[in-house]
């Protein structure tokens, strides 16, 4: 586990244009089970997730179709809801950061740390654009 001061500000960069943080296995369960789209970005406090994948989600976020709900859990601190999060994620093995776009509690897309790392951030924007504008 981080230490929580380390965190916050990774967290607020999602929670603060509108990503439901989900700390509990509970919480995961409720939003990815929930009727329609539910975008699910699995944090973190590598570069990649700095440079790449907070950026891309939030631009992505942006397109005029997008998921009803927008969720985070944060990999290296709630454990239980991480692992709740990546269970939906199967067959895709645990990676961080990573992306996945639910349909009424189904997988339809995913973008895994191999797919953000060394990626442009707009590159990654478009691909969820694309999700978004197929399943939303």
């Amino acid at each position: 586990m981080y230490p929580e001061y380390l965190v916050e500000p990774m967290r607020k960069e999602l929670t603060a244009v509108g990503f439901e943080e989900l700390k509990t296995p509970e919480e995961v369960d409720s939003a990815i089970n929930s009727d329609g789209t539910v975008f699910v970005v699995v944090n973190s406090v590598c570069g990649c997730a700095a440079a790449n994948a907070r950026p891309a989600a939030k631009a992505a976020i942006q397109n005029e179709k997008k998921p009803a709900k927008i969720v985070t859990v944060f990999a290296g601190m709630e454990k239980d809801a991480v692992d709740k999060a990546r269970n939906y994620m199967l067959p895709y093995p645990p990676s961080s950061p990573s992306m996945a776009l639910f349909k009424d509690g189904k997988l339809v897309h995913m973008i895994e740390r191999h797919h953000i790392e060394g990626r442009p951030a707009q590159m990654i924007a478009d691909n969820l654009i694309a999700a978004f504008n197929e399943y939303c």
